[in-house]
């Protein structure tokens, strides 16, 4: 009894003097942790905008902003530094705070990253297939994974570890089209203008992406009706995502029974991140195509690309083909998302293709000819909230 009421004694003295002084310290700690989040930022340059040359394209020019020379790798870099601060700023996170995500890998990746630059432990709840690659560099940056056997039960899991651990829950599902600055403050849309400033077409007649949190796609398209430019979006889906039916069926409760094979895109429901009123269309881009599109992308750079950077291309090859069938001139971007070493033992593995059940062969010949001159022989189904 006696050393309960101790420890009751020091508890209750928390509330006056050294409560103050223990709230003066976190606010430094925090204060602290926002000047190392900026100060990365400031070290690191932008990422490069890649014009691809075509020559059967003539008249239609293609970019690719080229996201895996973040200094973790992909486009989720971004997502982590703001999802960081977000939080930080609310007042989320403090300087005993356990950090745990959600993810299918690249942005648990990047998140441990900048957990270990403030001196955070970080947890990641992940689908049991996620690439080994992927898990390897979560724990090169000091981080800890905790594996679902179904990617749909992600959320539960990793909320209910938050609160056994006393953490936060980054949430990026939910927080990612909150968490970052639309309006500019150098977020990827921004950049991707600013970049093709001195370019023949300045402005893009569409930028092409795919969707995982729904954050990006927010991001770039509400910056381009903030600026008031005449870019269109098209945002390709995955097989397995419920994306594209909850936009085609102006459903939000929309799921789907299986997890996407194509990492870090698609997903079981929409997510509150998803902002279906900034997309003008929509493409469902089935696995095969994704995984063809990133072989031929990989041949025609000299260096591998990611399974959902295939995804974008496709979608990126469908857009000008309709281009080049209306007569139409103008400039395409799209994004490399990540680096294809990070899929050596899957989308880059023919016996894992073989066992999934995918074939990209065909689909490889179809992308190959259009580039070359030909037809795009692909018949996909295609979703808008307007009328083409």
């Amino acid at each position: 009894m006696e050393s309960l009421l101790q420890n009751t004694h020091s508890t209750l003295k928390l509330d006056g003097h050294e409560a103050a002084c223990n709230s003066s310290a976190n606010g430094s700690w925090v204060e602290m942790a926002i000047a190392r989040i900026e100060a990365d930022q400031k070290r690191s340059a932008d990422t490069h905008l890649h014009k691809v040359e075509v020559p059967a394209l003539n008249g239609i020019n293609l970019y690719l902003k080229d996201e895996s020379t973040h200094p973790t790798g992909s486009l989720k870099h971004r997502l982590a530094r703001s999802l960081f601060l977000y939080a930080l700023c609310n007042g989320q996170i403090r300087s005993d705070t356990p950090i745990v995500e959600a993810s299918s890998g690249s942005t648990a990746v990047s998140e441990a990253y900048f957990a270990r630059m403030i001196g955070l432990p970080f947890y990641a709840v992940m689908p049991r297939s996620t690439s080994s690659e992927k898990i390897a560099a979560i724990k090169h940056y000091g981080g800890q994974c905790h594996f679902v056997e179904d990617g749909r039960f992600l959320y539960e899991e990793a909320n209910a570890l938050a609160g056994r651990l006393g953490g936060h829950y980054l949430d990026q599902f939910t927080y990612a089209e909150r968490a970052t600055d639309w309006r500019g403050n150098n977020n990827i849309a921004e950049s991707i203008f600013e970049q093709m400033q001195l370019e023949e077409h300045q402005v893009p007649s569409w930028i092409v992406m795919s969707a995982g949190t729904g954050g990006t796609t927010a991001t770039i398209g509400r910056y381009i009706r903030y600026k008031r430019f005449q870019t269109k979006l098209l945002v390709a889906d995955v097989e397995h995502s419920a994306f594209f039916d909850g936009y085609k069926e102006r459903r939000g409760c929309t799921t789907s029974d299986h997890p996407s094979r194509i990492e870090g895109v698609g997903r079981p429901r929409v997510e509150p991140s998803f902002v279906p009123g900034v997309v003008d269309r929509m493409l469902k881009v089935p696995d095969a195509a994704s995984i063809a599109a990133m072989r031929v992308l990989s041949r025609l750079l000299g260096r591998r690309v990611g399974g959902s950077t295939g995804t974008n291309f496709f979608g990126f090859c469908w857009v000008a083909a309709r281009m080049r069938a209306a007569g139409e001139t103008g400039s395409l971007v799209t994004l490399i998302c990540d680096s294809g070493e990070r899929y050596r033992a899957t989308y880059y593995s023919e016996d894992w293709l073989r066992e999934a059940g995918i074939d990209p062969v065909p689909y490889e010949a179809v992308i190959d000819r259009f580039l070359a001159g030909g037809t795009f022989d692909c018949h996909v189904e295609v979703a808008s909230l307007v009328s083409p």
